[in-house]
Parts: C-alpha cells; structure tokens; sequence
C-alpha cells in the first residue's frame, strides 16, 4: 500500500509532553480487532480523549482547538510497551505525518517508517525548544526536510540533525511501502533472476 511521499513537512505541531507514552494508551487493546488500516485514528488516545460516556475530555491536548497540525511532539520514550502496528496505524489515520520525541521504542518507530508516518529523534535540549516554543505561540512552525535530515523552528532558524535508515528514508520519499520497493525494482529482479546459472 503505497503512502504520501514525504519531502519537506512544514506545519504547526500538536504537544504531547508526556514521557513513556506506550502503545497500549496510543490505541487501547480494544481496539485491535479490525485488520484494514482505517479508522483507529477515532481512537488515538481514546481513554485520554474522552470520559466513559463518550464525551470528550477538555483538559486533553487534542480536543483543544488551540493546537493543530500534521506533526506531533511527544516526551522521552515514545511508543513503548507492545509492538502493535495499530498505535502507528492510529497516527497515521489521525492525520500526524511525524512524531518528534528525544527518544522512540525501536518497534514503533520502524511501525512508523513502514507506513509513512516519520519519527524524527532530536536531542532532549531541542525536544525542550520545541515545547517551549509551542507554548510561547501555539502557531509556531516547524519545518521538517527529509532529503536534508534536519528539523527547523523557523521562527528562530534553531536547526538540529536527525538520523533515518537508507533504505526507508528512500521509500518515504518515494512513497513506497517495502512491497511497492519491490515492484519498483521488478525489472531489476527478473534481470538478475536470467542470469543465475539454475
């Protein structure tokens, strides 16, 4: 299933200053039972979101109109715990195409490179700005640039670094997922495929 390509992501970001965020409170086991991708982005978060009645939470960061955006900052550590797709399914669908944390679990993150969704690690001291700037101006912007690797606070120019896999750098920039990777390179395949002796 091919996914948005990602260049260069400018938007607003929604703060999530929470540490150890795992994946069970990203998309409650509950909500597990569906297979196609769809729909979890109703319950990113749901029992932080809403009360047990169905109404929403005020006091949560995303039912409050103040913030919007397509990336989300998240504290230390997120997206520990189990190795469910759905909590990455659930960002996506939500409508997040990144996640910058100073610190991600291994699985989610590549749950995350595998559907589109980049999970940008920056240094805790830049994970700070980041935060602090938002609350200085909910509106600020951060620019994202996957081809350059960087994170930007364009307000200030504040610029930091981050690493991604080759491989799955090339299929986000394309928009690939590891199955259209191989039809891209079919004809390479089977050329190479000819040449074997058997």
């Amino acid at each position: 299933m091919a996914y948005d390509k990602f260049n260069i992501l400018t938007s607003s970001a929604v703060p999530l200053p929470i540490e150890n965020v795992d994946t069970d409170q990203i998309i409650p086991a509950r909500f597990l039972k569906a297979t196609k991708r769809e729909g979890f982005g109703d319950n990113l978060f749901r029992d932080w979101r809403y009360n047990g009645d169905d109404s929403p939470k005020a006091d949560f960061v995303l039912n409050n109109s103040t913030y919007s955006g397509k990336i989300l900052v998240g504290g230390k550590n997120f997206g520990s715990g189990s190795s469910r797709e759905h909590a990455a399914w659930a960002v996506y669908d939500y409508g997040f195409r990144a996640v910058v944390s100073s610190f991600f679990a291994d699985i989610f993150k590549g749950n995350c490179l595998n559907i589109g969704v980049l999970p940008v690690q920056v240094s805790p001291e830049f994970a700070d700005i980041i935060f602090k700037a938002i609350e200085a101006d909910p509106n600020t912007q951060l620019e994202i640039n996957l081809p350059n690797q960087t994170i930007t606070l364009l307000a200030t120019g504040q610029q930091e670094s981050f690493a991604i896999n080759g491989y799955k750098k090339n299929n986000m920039v394309n928009g690939f997922d590891d199955i259209d990777y191989l039809q891209n390179i079919k004809e390479d395949i089977v050329t190479f495929a000819d040449k074997l002796p058997y």
